[in-house]
């Protein structure tokens, strides 16, 4: 214990002394959290910025490895790579983030809590991703009350056409291709990129527990967006996202253990999503507009469940159709008016071909609309404070309407000190497979889950923006909070004597009210002209405020550190590290299962020559021994090289 302790202490010393910045100056530009272009510094809200040069240094595969090195969010794996994976924004469910790409929401519809399918996102193309934090059901509607992650691709160029294209092999018999186009011609932008990733990876029961058979992952994706520019005010855009993924798994069956164990379980992920709009700036730029119709379609589908004895089980459907309007109206440079309307139909269908039936009936099938309409003002005063406001009407087809409302200020006194609060409130209404699947409640339905947030911070640049600094305290409130009440335990509630929900062996219920605060720092410094490094910190205290009991897989602590070394223009060497302190896992009864901690790191390096690049990393480079979650392994050590081409 003492050897690794020191050896933890040792690579934490190395960072601190030795290596991209995650906290971006708080003179950056971003989009998310006012849906216009601002200073980061102005919107009084907490915000992250991962660039893609950020993410090249890192040599990020999964996207959710380097949101796990953000502040405030942490990431359940179930296994390796390409096995069901989660993000939680300071606590909230993972149904409770927006997921976008390019504009276009992600979320599933047929999934569980209408959450990302996130395990099959990859890093390619990216120009840069923002991490807004908090309630954000004013602009984004519901299922926005943990946050909203905005992946935001590349378009466009000085060049007719610009090819940057990679190909890396390494450990688990994994081999992964990126290849991505983007340039400018004549009045059109375009951006294009395609990626694909094979490995054999590791067994997702842990290989500990006496579970020897691999899991792999194949992934192939494409991505693609262009804005036509047919007049000076007017341009059309059309992009497009699409994935599919096979993945084995394991099963946690039989009930009522659930006990993860190697079987020939597999599954098949596809994601289709389109966007076509039309932006008209008129009056000189003062008014702009943009109109825009979204169109996603899933198809998921599960195959040899030990649960079952056929080898399709399991088909779910999932579509969504939406149309945006969004105006925007410049009074002057320190004044803007937002305002919109969307409306938004969802459906999911789940088809049951097992030979026993078990889990579900034959066929189950959902749909709800929602409309929604916002309005968002910002002002800046004396130079200094900027002051926004705004609030939303939704109209849900089954749940009726909700009013959401946000305030945010910010207060710049010059010499690199701004001060910064914001509050907000949302709502998220249940998923679709949560009001009509099996687990559906049997005695009520499902009331919306609410959210009310508030935090207060502080950024500080000194140096002359060489060491750059945060602190931000933040508070969330959040009512009827879906939870699951399963009823394999000592003394079931009386809704289990429901005969499908006995059946079905649980059901979803409103878990009555929880409460998350906690502490966010941040700290980015420019060492020298060759060294940066940058860490980060969260403390998280989530409990459910009926029982008194620490919330599910919330560690307390996060720990994250970042650096880079670039002696020369052509190569550079860097570092991270990632650890997350014990959570609670489950309970069994009253009684909590706690998962023990885990830290990572992460080291990588690159060289530059002519239009090549060679790169290689290791990861987990202390081959540390963990469960992601109770029961699923993590790989250990693993390295890989590549070589990228950029013209």
């Amino acid at each position: 214990m003492r050897r690794r302790s020191l050896l933890l202490l040792s690579t934490v010393a190395i960072i601190a002394n030795a290596f991209p910045a995650f906290a971006e100056d708080i003179e950056a530009v971003v989009v998310t959290a006012t849906r216009t272009e601002q200073p980061l510094a102005k919107t009084g809200e907490s915000e992250s910025v991962l660039t893609g040069s950020t993410l090249q240094d890192l040599q990020t595969v999964r996207l959710t490895d380097a949101l796990a090195l953000t502040p405030g969010i942490t990431v359940d794996e179930a296994g390796g790579l390409g096995q069901p994976t989660a993000i939680s924004i300071r606590g909230a469910e993972s149904g409770q983030t927006v997921v976008l790409i390019d504009g276009v929401r992600i979320n599933d519809p047929s999934s569980t809590d209408d959450g990302a399918i996130l395990g099959d996102v990859l890093a390619n193309n990216v120009d840069r991703v923002e991490i807004l934090r908090g309630p954000q059901s004013t602009l984004y509607g519901s299922d926005a009350i943990g946050g909203v992650v905005n992946i935001i691709t590349k378009r466009g160029g000085a060049s007719p056409f610009g090819l940057t294209a990679s190909a890396e092999g390494g450990s688990f018999d994994t081999y992964h291709f990126n290849a991505a186009a983007n340039g400018t011609v004549a009045d059109v932008d375009y951006g294009l990129s395609a990626n694909y990733i094979h490995s054999n990876d590791i067994s997702a029961a842990d290989s500990r527990n006496g579970n020897p058979e691999t899991d792999g992952d194949g992934n192939l994706g494409f991505a693609g967006s262009a804005r036509w520019h047919i007049a000076d005010s007017i341009s059309v855009d059309v992009r497009s996202y699409y994935t599919a993924a096979r993945d084995d798994f394991d099963d946690n069956y039989p009930p009522p253990n659930y006990t993860v164990a190697d079987s020939a379980a597999y599954n098949s992920n596809r994601l289709f999503a389109g966007y076509a709009g039309i932006n008209a700036d008129l009056f000189d730029g003062m008014f702009e507009n943009r109109l825009v119709i979204i169109s996603t379609h899933s198809a998921r589908a599960f195959y040899d469940s030990s649960s079952d004895d056929i080898h399709l089980n399991y088909d779910y459907a999932g579509n969504t159709t939406r149309f945006e309007y969004q105006g925007v109206v410049n009074i002057d440079p320190l004044s803007q008016i937002t305002f919109g309307a969307e409306t938004q139909t969802n459906s999911f269908r789940n088809d049951n071909f097992g030979a026993n039936l078990y889990f579900s009936p034959p066929k189950q099938s959902g749909r709800d609309h929602i409309s929604g309409y916002y309005l968002q003002a910002q002002k800046t005063f004396f130079d200094a404070l900027t002051l926004t406001g705004g609030v939303r009407f939704d109209d849900h087809s089954t749940f009726g309407s909700h009013t959401s409302v946000k305030a945010a200020a910010a207060y710049d006194f010059g010499e690199g000190t701004v001060l910064h609060a914001n509050y907000g409130t949302g709502f998220k209404a249940p998923s679709l497979y949560q009001l009509y699947s099996i687990y559906q409640n049997p005695v009520q339905t499902l009331s919306p889950e609410s959210a009310r947030g508030w935090e207060a911070g502080v950024d500080q640049t000194v140096l002359d923006g060489r060491l750059r600094g945060s602190l931000t305290y933040f508070e969330r409130n959040t009512r009827n909070m879906i939870g699951f009440q399963s009823c394999f335990v000592s003394a079931p509630p009386p809704a289990c004597s429901d005969p499908e929900t006995s059946f079905a062996g649980g059901y979803y219920y409103n878990v009555g009210r929880t409460r998350s605060t906690g502490v966010e720092t941040e700290l980015a410094a420019t060492v020298t002209e060759t060294i940066t490094i940058s860490a980060n910190y969260t403390y998280l205290d989530a409990n459910d405020q009926i029982t008194g009991l620490a919330l599910t897989r919330r560690p307390r602590n996060t720990f994250s550190a970042t650096a880079n070394w670039t002696p020369t223009s052509n190569w550079g060497l860097g570092a991270s590290l990632n650890s997350v302190s014990s959570e609670v896992d489950e309970y069994s009864g009253l009684t909590p299962i706690n998962n023990g901690g885990h830290t990572t790191v992460n080291v990588f390096g690159h060289y530059d020559f002519d239009q090549w690049s060679i790169y290689a990393r290791v990861e987990n480079l202390f081959d540390a021994r963990y469960e992601p979650l109770l029961g699923y392994g993590a790989p250990g050590r693993a390295a890989y090289v590549g070589v990228r081409l950029s013209e």
